[in-house]
């Protein structure tokens, strides 16, 4: 009994010395990492300002490792690469981040987040979704996941998908994606009759006049349709449809309307349509269309006149080059009208493009969807030379 309480006698001050031992050293520890992450940080700022990227972006890794609280640093840097288009070294600290056992749930999904964004900003498509397609069990994070995957399906020509992601968003956030939508279904009814699915085409063409009743697009692929299926007068009437509902967009149906009615043994209609509508909206594409049909049915004398007489109302570059074009083919062999009519044409080149309104994307030919925003309905169906002078 008298060893026991010897012993205890002895042990209980060496307890004591070695728990204030272990406490200094944990302070001592403690102290050591907190100096040591601001030298971490600042050492990291001193390497990006230096341009040596990768070797910054070790030490504010290492920086996390010794003060969790750097998270919003590490969110800060990956935006600043991913806008420089650095987007590996954006994954690379995005992934550390999402990689760490002891992140809040909450953080882990803003990791996931913007790793997603970094995948779309360097055309990942597949780990873009797959990332965003996590997140949609997030609710902070759902109606952004979405809106990402609509962009991505999209890029991805996925048109099922797109309208499935479409019509959440409509019911969730109370967006309007009709004017898009539409153009899904018109998308999937191209498809369609480029398979000759006929049925098919004519379900998502009604689909889409359902969605948005003055589609354009959808009133010109129903006239297609008929045209297809045999019926001459049901493509005539739909076309026709489009010069009461949006008649800027004639042009792009002209040539077919025309040609429909004249086969119908009905070209004064036809030229009086298009005779109609350059006075009522005049358009370059539109009097091409019509200088060569008064050519086909009525000579290149009345052809000649039509041209003058729109270029006395409305003169442009490119009509004025359509009238030298003809003055050419009657007059064959005149070395000075060649040479006129080709330095015409090296200044109408870049005139003849349309243009987006939205982004100023210039292209050829005219689209649907701009290639360089995505956005729809954003080419106006007139020329370059027409938007500048209107």
């Amino acid at each position: 009994m008298l060893e026991l309480d010897v012993w205890y006698l002895i042990g209980l001050p060496l307890l004591f010395a070695a728990g204030w031992w272990l406490r200094g050293f944990d302070s001592r520890v403690r102290a050591s990492d907190q100096a040591a992450a601001p030298q971490s940080m600042f050492r990291g700022l001193n390497l990006l300002l230096n341009e040596q990227p990768d070797k910054a972006i070790d030490a504010f890794i290492d920086v996390v490792k010794l003060d969790p609280e750097t998270i919003e640093l590490h969110y800060a840097l990956g935006n600043l690469f991913r806008r420089r288009g650095e987007v590996e070294r954006a994954v690379r600290i995005h992934t550390h981040l999402l990689n760490r056992a002891d992140l809040p749930a909450r953080e882990r999904a803003n990791a996931l987040a913007e790793l997603g964004q970094d995948f779309l900003k360097a055309g990942l498509l597949d780990r873009a979704e797959e990332a965003f397609v996590r997140l949609l069990d997030e609710p902070a994070h759902r109606l952004g996941a979405l809106r990402a995957l609509l962009r991505i399906y999209q890029m991805e020509r996925e048109w099922a998908k797109a309208i499935d992601c479409a019509r959440r968003l409509e019911r969730e956030a109370g967006e309007s994606h009709q004017v898009a939508v539409a153009h899904f279904h018109c998308e999937l009814a191209q498809q369609a009759l480029a398979n000759g699915d006929l049925d098919a085409a004519q379900a998502r063409i009604d689909e889409a006049l359902a969605t948005h009743r003055r589609s354009v697009r959808a009133i010109i692929l129903a006239g297609e349709l008929a045209s297809r299926r045999g019926q001459p007068d049901e493509a005539i009437k739909h076309w026709l449809r489009i010069e009461g509902d949006a008649p800027e967009y004639l042009p792009l149906v002209a040539a077919r309307l025309t040609e429909a009615l004249g086969a119908a043994g009905r070209r004064t209609e036809a030229l009086n349509l298009l005779r109609r509508n350059l006075l009522d909206w005049p358009s370059i594409d539109l009097l091409e269309i019509a200088h060569q049909r008064v050519a086909e049915w009525e000579g290149a004398t009345a052809a000649e006149q039509l041209l003058r007489e729109e270029l006395r109302r409305h003169p442009t570059l490119l009509g004025f080059e359509r009238l030298l074009a003809a003055r050419s083919a009657a007059a064959k062999g005149d070395a000075e009208l060649d040479l006129l009519r080709s330095l015409i044409h090296a200044q109408t080149r870049k005139l003849a493009r349309y243009r987006c309104s939205k982004c100023g994307f210039r292209a050829r030919e005219f689209h649907w969807q701009c290639p360089g925003c995505t956005s729809w309905d954003s080419y106006p169906p007139r020329r370059i030379e027409e938007l500048d002078t209107v």
